[in-house]
């Protein structure tokens, strides 16, 4: 069966959340927004391409940075909202430098910063 983005359950917004975890180690890297357009650039590309809700533009990760993602598996979720993007990342996912966003844990009522930004 041909897969169609159209198919896939967005929010109001005409958007998916997809979740980009590291095809290596299974480590949750991230989670950005795609639209139908996103998901066909990625699946066509094999450059995981996201919406910048900010800029209201298409985002190419790596595209300014260097630290591309490159798709290794695109799966959908049983209630086809929601999208997990397993990837080969090239350098930090995060913005902040870090290798995944998910760097900050709650820990008895506390934040506890768990690594460092990469050098």
């Amino acid at each position: 069966m041909t897969f169609d983005p159209s198919t896939l359950t967005y929010n109001d917004a005409g958007l998916i959340p997809a979740i980009a975890q590291d095809a290596t180690s299974g480590e949750v890297l991230m989670m950005a927004w795609m639209n139908a357009e996103a998901v066909a650039k990625t699946l066509e590309t094999g450059r995981v391409t996201y919406w910048s809700r900010s800029r209201q533009s298409f985002w190419i990760k790596g595209e300014s940075s260097g630290h591309v993602q490159e798709l290794v598996d695109f799966r959908v979720d049983c209630d086809r909202d929601c999208l997990l993007v397993t990837v080969n990342q090239t350098g930090a996912a995060c913005h902040t430098n870090r290798r995944t966003c998910f760097y900050t844990a709650v820990r008895q009522g506390d934040e506890v910063e768990l690594m460092k930004p990469m050098e």
